[in-house]
């Protein structure tokens, strides 16, 4: 019904978010990658805009709000996953961002999803299996996740420390740390992708 919404913040909690839109307060529930993208609430309201996702149920009609379109598109996957829910999806875009779940799929890396509340290491396999060839595909060239996948694709280079810190800056994290993250792992016989799922259980502790 919503596809965004846009307007003055009028409150931000660790969990929802209210929006003033038109002189109607949007209340949605967001997971903690959006509360970190916001800024806080003051006078005047500063301006956002949340992409929506509406959930209708016999007894509740629940609004959920993301800071970018990935994230939505994320937690639409996540849903689509049977037994998978709302809260369950929320709760694992707050511990993980899209490209970082997409990783974790496509890398098959369950403990990552299981340590989302909730989450347990059947769900988690559930959506690897569900989930990973869908990623795949509709990974893009010219985005972060199908740049981050790529790394995780034999290459021609022989230096898969270098790539491996570099799969890890293109998820965000700062070149120190993920040399500080590979610097901890031994990765003596490990293949690219489980020096890149190794660097990230150390950057996620």
């Amino acid at each position: 019904m919503f596809y965004y919404i846009s307007g003055g913040l009028a409150l931000l909690e660790p969990n929802c978010a209210v929006v003033d839109a038109g002189g109607v307060g949007y209340r949605m529930t967001i997971s903690q990658t959006t509360h970190a993208a916001l800024p806080h609430p003051a006078q005047p309201m500063p301006k956002v805009r949340l992409f929506t996702y509406m959930a209708v149920r016999e007894d509740a009609v629940d609004l959920f709000g993301f800071a970018t379109n990935e994230e939505l598109s994320a937690f639409k996957l996540l849903i689509s996953v049977s037994g998978v829910g709302p809260k369950a999806a929320i709760s694992i875009l707050s511990l993980l961002t899209p490209e970082k779940f997409a990783l974790a799929v496509c890398s098959e890396d369950t403990k990552a999803l299981s340590k989302a509340p909730g989450v347990g290491a059947k769900t988690a396999a559930r959506i690897v299996l569900e989930l990973k060839d869908k990623l795949l595909r509709e990974a893009k060239a010219d985005n972060s996740t199908a740049a981050a996948l790529e790394t995780i694709k034999p290459g021609a280079s022989t230096n898969r420390l270098t790539e491996a810190q570099d799969a890890l800056i293109v998820l965000g994290y700062s070149r120190a740390e993920a040399l500080a993250a590979l610097r901890a792992v031994d990765t003596t016989g490990m293949e690219l992708e489980d020096i890149i799922r190794a660097g990230l259980k150390q950057l996620m502790k």
